[in-house]
């Protein structure tokens, strides 16, 4: 029994050898676009957050293990993430810049005959956004500098090097840093109580693959 765990594990340890060495690392540009949506909760009074679009642009590279189509990327992207809170006739500017960092377990599922065109692919995995700048101080809601998400989504790789995907980002985090009185105004006389507030969104990226 013993020698064979020890064929079993010299076989397992020689497959993963074999597939880090064939292992591909490949590196890139990618851009696109996010539209954002605010939840709260806490709130005493009508709140809403309206869905702004935003873009995102910068560089990210994949690690593929060939044969079962297992991936792994990254990215360092520079993101523009537009969110406006609104009371009645109060509007509460949330607009901001981050450094975003997607990391993402991708599976490619191969085709038959057209692989070498047209590759799906489904992915998950974490994303963390870093503020860049602060938060005027006269503004009602502070947030936090850090921001992450889950992201789940699908897209597709066209001639080995054009991968086009659409994901939705689940916030993980309470990105208020404080619990925040909104002034009512017009008909709303009484102040809103915000005590958290997490960011959804998605996001359409096209990468180009060297």
């Amino acid at each position: 029994m013993k020698n064979f765990k020890k064929v079993i594990l010299t076989l397992l340890v020689a497959i993963l050898g074999m597939g880090a060495a064939n292992a591909q690392l490949r590196f890139g540009v990618k851009a696109g676009l996010n539209l954002n949506s605010l939840h709260f909760s806490g709130v005493r009074e009508n709140l809403t957050g309206e869905n702004k679009a935003g873009f995102t642009g910068g560089l990210m590279t994949e690690f593929q293990i060939p044969v079962i189509g297992l991936c792994f990327d990254l990215s360092a992207m520079y993101t523009h993430m537009s969110n406006e809170v609104n009371n009645g006739n109060n509007k509460v500017d949330l607009a901001k810049n981050f450094l975003e960092v997607p990391i993402n377990v991708k599976y490619k599922i191969g085709l038959p005959v057209v692989s070498n065109i047209v590759t799906p692919f489904i992915f998950t995995g974490p994303s963390f956004a870093f503020r860049l700048g602060k938060v005027k101080k006269a503004n009602p809601i502070q947030t936090k500098s850090t921001q992450a998400v889950w992201n789940l989504g699908i897209g597709v790789e066209l001639i080995h090097h054009l991968q086009i995907q659409g994901g939705y980002g689940f916030g993980i985090n309470n990105v208020l840093k404080t619990a925040a009185k909104i002034p009512g105004v017009g008909d709303n006389l009484h102040d809103v109580t915000l005590e958290k507030l997490r960011n959804n969104y998605w996001t359409i990226t096209a990468a180009w693959l060297f």
